[in-house]
């Protein structure tokens, strides 16, 4: 079952919210408070767009207004001759212009005539909708190409695993970077078929390598549409800069109220090859853990900001370390440490640590399988109650 593509008719607002020129600000301000939107549209009687007024107009003026500007008209402080886009465009090219005007607002007209206004927090909502609309489609593909061969429960069973694998190919990067000074070690365990965990990389520039480690909490398929949306917003922002604040506080934004009750953690980095520097950001991950050659000292890689999708406007304060040759970084989320052994005990950070520095030698893969075998020690046969994920990048 092919998925159509989405056009900007069927995701805009139908009925948008219009004022007339000569409307004084304040009740305009008092409308669009009442209405809970972002803008309104400026149109003259027979309809013909005039401008759009937005928060960030009003945030623009009011801060040099003098008093009475609360009547001044809405055609001193809005947006003249805005960015606008036909109704029969595709969806994703409302994306890109977004994108490209920097705007959170487009007015959507046809033949002059105002028809709609289309919002990026719609947009994200209705990608979301339509990705799953995607995955529901080739999910139904693969039940109808088994029901011959498996009963219900096995068909069921099937399509999950088939599921988890697509979540794979689309959400994680097919190999580690094939930097010479990098060695890497993966280890990726989702709970159930489907997991909230995800990881990726990304350059911003041929000297700079990003990597990124995310939770969504939960597990199994609502964390899963969590993560996809968190790899799509993560895909937009991190080849275009370097700075790991900026990429947490554009994913946070994008995340806004699209994650229901749930929320996601992350921590991004970014090495630059040439002096070795690390500068990241956190988004209420674990912190990584940074294993010191030299000294065969282990530190925890410190940084702190709020979990994504929960507070507008959130800023990701960043740092940075500076790695020598033989030093390792151990990323992982929390299914790793909150792991329980049969008296309710959490294998914890002191043991991941202690883990770290004994072994801290080792290649990757040799410290991510000790790692590992140290957890399922401790565990015993008490079985893992949430997705698992440990990534280990030593500077050669």
């Amino acid at each position: 079952m092919k998925v159509p593509r989405l056009m900007v008719r069927q995701v805009m607002q139908s009925e948008p919210i219009t004022v007339r020129p000569d409307a004084r600000v304040q009740p305009v301000i008092s409308l669009m408070n009442q209405q809970r939107i972002g803008a309104v549209l400026v149109t003259s009687e027979d309809g013909t767009l005039q401008g759009i007024f937005t928060e960030r107009d009003f945030v623009r003026h009011v801060a040099t207004a003098v008093p009475g500007w609360r009547e001044y008209y809405i055609c001193d402080w809005m947006t003249s001759a805005p960015h606008t886009i036909a109704p029969q465009q595709d969806w994703e090219e409302a994306v890109a212009a977004m994108q490209q005007h920097r705007v959170r607002h487009l007015p959507v007209v046809e033949n002059d005539r105002v028809v709609g206004i289309i919002s990026s927090r719609s947009l994200m909502a209705h990608r979301a909708e339509h990705l799953d609309q995607r995955i529901g489609a080739r999910t139904q593909e693969l039940k109808q190409a088994n029901d011959q061969l498996l009963a219900r429960e096995t068909e069921i069973t099937h399509n999950l695993r088939a599921a988890g694998r697509l979540q794979t190919q689309l959400l994680l990067p097919h190999r580690p970077p094939d930097w010479p000074e990098l060695n890497w070690a993966v280890h990726y365990a989702p709970l159930d078929h489907l997991g909230g965990d995800y990881y990726d990389v990304a350059r911003p520039d041929p000297n700079q390598l990003g990597f990124l480690i995310a939770d969504a909490s939960g597990h199994s398929v609502a964390a899963a549409m969590v993560a996809i949306m968190t790899r799509f917003a993560f895909g937009e922002i991190a080849p275009t800069t370097t700075k790991p604040g900026e990429v947490l506080a554009f994913m946070n934004q994008s995340l806004q109220q699209l994650t229901d009750e749930r929320f996601v953690t992350a921590f991004y980095g970014v090495l630059n090859r040439q002096s070795r520097v690390f500068r990241f950001a956190n988004a209420g991950q674990p912190y990584p853990l940074w294993y010191q050659a030299a000294t065969g000292e282990v530190k925890p890689v410190k940084a702190r900001g709020f979990m994504l999708g929960i507070i507008p406007d959130e800023v990701y304060y960043e740092a940075e370390i500076t790695l020598a040759p033989g030093d390792l970084l151990c990323f992982y989320t929390d299914g790793l440490v909150e792991a329980m052994n049969e008296i309710g005990e959490q294998f914890g950070d002191e043991r991941l640590t202690a883990c770290v520095r004994n072994h801290g030698m080792l290649t990757p893969q040799e410290l991510c399988d000790q790692i590992l075998n140290c957890q399922r020690g401790f565990c015993g046969d008490v079985l893992l109650t949430d997705d698992l994920t440990l990534a280990i990048c030593k500077l050669v």
